[in-house]
């Protein structure tokens, strides 16, 4: 029964498309053996056509491509090959394939059957894979990689293979502190060969307009290039954010006219004065310096939790102003709408689509939101659900709490999720009976909540089966396993992008080292014996005893006089904090009891310049050199961390 199936297969399947011609290079694939059942990749294919057999590729195969426009992702895709394979393919342009070449084409004409990101797949004696648009090919380039499954050789067959919905998304709440640019990358990485096409942050960029808003956690307008650099190489849709008109504390500390005044007259440092028009010039000062390094159709303004903690009545003044512009029976939410809706034409203006989060639409309003505005909705809404917002004519996304990893918090129950056949219908407090054209997807969201209590590389390994579980119920196509634990066995056996191992996270083994600032002879030291000394650079003879942590980092103890290591951990824990985290630029490092659970007790090793560089896993600052020798973390735009040689 098998061999007939498989003849039958081979009889209506598609062969290697017109003008491919697979005579020139020896023989590359074997044809023996029956039909398979359909591949394991993830997002699980839409449908698959087998073959019998298998084609490999060998040192003599190549990147063949049809379209100039294809050029960047056959080299991408070359890159990744090499990674997974160990091959290194040539990329050639042209006509002709031979067998156990790779063939990237575009064909515009098949845009409708494809839509914008849908992809046709062949393997044959060639591997042939055709995109309607230049993201359908790319994605079809994921699909050749998971194939290989770390080897040279790919199932036969063909499929077509498209997504069920537009936006399948990641957030990164950057917000007060800093995101490393090596995390990104590797997340960006994970989220191609996964068919994740959006990926939202709300991060601060070190402004020249604005230097009153320069705290750390900022990204210089050179790192923000770079991520959107990264994201075109992956076909990555960035959508930027600063929150506005609440969670402005990291933009208006130095701005104090410009926060809200309750009744009191107490200030309000998170939130803007939206009766005031210099806030409004204020906020969209900031978005547009941000938007010349941003490279997005988008720009996302929160909206969110501006009266959180409070209410409209403690500032009375809202009022006021809504009943002035839009008569006697205008609310205070009629001020936040017309805020939002001012912002939307500013934005649009300049040819961008604004996107807010649901919860500041509490459906009070008597002046309609602009329904052009795209609604991120995370929060229940009693009077404002999904379908109303969608009857609106807004573009609705599912950025549900129930898909939230919150550092120190809550994690989403991935189990759960998987096992009760959750899908972007299913939104907080509604969910849709059917498919409609106005939800545009869902994302998970990361939040820094309790900065300190999880490293960005325990919040990476939390996002492992998360990323894997949104690309597989946004992709739509039908789960590869009834089970939750195969589910998870077939996460891990395809595992991570390629490349994305190669990441040394361990760039010293354990042991005693001195820290010596090269041409110098200065040593990392301590001021004193105890907890609360400071760390410094001086001639002392200080030798430090480095321990691996599980999550890639180092805890480093001073050796005593008699060689053995302290209880004590280089640490810091002077400075402001935000979000838990000690994010103050110029705060001295000092020593401190060990704890294990102290994540501020966590340093990266970043090798640099024949030495190394001591970043802290919180802060994400550097060890550098302050005043009169003592250690402190400052920004790397700043004064560049110490470089120091480790002897051991």
């Amino acid at each position: 029964m098998g061999t007939l199936v498989a003849a039958l297969a081979l009889l209506v399947a598609p062969t290697v498309s017109a003008g491919a011609d697979t005579s020139g290079a020896p023989g590359a694939s074997d044809t023996s053996g029956t039909a398979t059942a359909a591949p394991e990749v993830l997002p699980a294919l839409a449908e698959w056509t087998a073959r019998p057999g298998d084609t490999r590729l060998t040192p003599d195969s190549r990147l063949v491509v049809r379209n100039d426009a294809l050029r960047a992702d056959a080299e991408t895709l070359a890159d990744d090959l090499a990674d997974a394979t160990g091959l290194r393919l040539p990329v050639v342009e042209g006509r002709r394939a031979a067998r156990g070449d790779i063939v990237l084409a575009l064909d515009r004409s098949r845009a409708a059957e494809l839509g914008a990101e849908g992809y046709e797949l062949v393997v044959d004696d060639a591997v042939r894979v055709t995109g309607g648009t230049a993201d359908g090919a790319f994605y079809g380039t994921r699909t050749v990689l998971q194939l290989l499954s770390g080897g040279t050789s790919l199932p036969r067959g063909r499929t077509v293979d498209l997504p069920a919905y537009p936006e399948r998304g990641v957030g990164v709440c950057a917000c007060y502190i800093h995101v490393s640019m090596e995390w990104f990358e590797r997340l960006m990485r994970d989220m191609a060969h996964l068919k994740l096409n959006q990926l939202w942050i709300e991060a601060k960029v070190a402004s020249d307009a604005y230097p009153g808003t320069r705290f750390w956690g900022y990204y210089t307008k050179d790192e923000v290039r770079q991520l959107s650099a990264l994201a075109r190489k992956y076909h990555i849709t960035l959508v930027p954010e600063i929150n506005s008109p609440g969670h402005m504390d990291p933009y208006l500390e130095n701005h104090p006219e410009l926060q809200l005044t309750d009744v009191e007259g107490e200030r309000s440092p998170s939130r803007l004065d939206i009766t005031e028009p210099a806030a409004f010039d204020f906020y969209t000062g900031l978005v547009d310096e941000a938007l010349t390094v941003w490279d997005t159709p988008y720009w996302h303004m929160g909206a969110d939790e501006y009266m959180l903690g409070s209410e409209y009545a403690a500032f009375p003044q809202i009022e006021a102003y809504a009943r002035e512009r839009f008569g006697p029976r205008a609310v205070p939410q009629d001020a936040f709408v017309d805020f939002v809706n001012q912002v939307n034409e500013h934005v649009r203006d300049d040819g961008r689509t604004l996107r807010i989060w649901n919860d500041g639409l509490t459906g009070d309003h008597t002046i309609p939101l602009d329904a052009d505005i795209d609604v991120e909705f995370w929060l229940a809404e009693p009077d404002q659900p999904p379908s109303s917002l969608l009857a609106e004519g807004h573009r609705v996304m599912n950025a549900a709490y129930a898909l939230y990893l919150v550092r120190g918090g809550f994690h989403m129950d991935t189990r759960e999720l998987y096992e009760s056949g959750w899908t972007p219908l299913r939104f907080e407090g509604e969910t849709l009976p059917e498919r409609h054209p106005g939800v545009t997807g869902a994302k998970i969201t990361l939040w820094p909540d309790s900065a300190a209590a999880e490293t960005e590389n325990e919040v990476e390994a939390a996002a492992f089966l998360p990323l894997r579980f949104i690309s597989q119920a946004t992709w739509g196509s039908s789960r590869p396993t009834d089970d939750y634990d195969a589910f998870v066995a077939l996460a891990e056996r395809i595992g991570h992008a390629p490349g994305w191992p190669n990441v040394d996270r361990h760039p010293l083994p354990d042991g005693s080292y001195a820290l010596t600032v090269p041409g110098t002879g200065e040593r990392l030291t301590t001021t004193g014996p105890g907890a609360g000394a400071e760390a410094a650079f001086g001639a002392a003879t200080t030798t430090w005893a480095l321990t691996g942590t599980p999550d890639g980092y180092y805890r480093l103890r001073p050796v005593g006089a008699d060689g053995a290591s302290t209880d004590l951990c280089l640490d810091v824990t002077r400075g402001r904090r935000y979000l838990g985290a000690p994010l103050e630029v110029g705060a001295v490092v000092s020593v401190e009891s060990c704890a294990a659970g102290v994540r501020t007790q966590r340093w990266q090793v970043v090798p640099d310049e024949g030495g190394v560089r001591l970043v802290n896993a919180i802060s994400q600052l550097a060890l550098a050199l302050g005043d009169g020798g003592v250690a402190v973390q400052q920004a790397p735009d700043v004064v560049p961390g110490v470089v120091l040689r480790a002897e051991s």
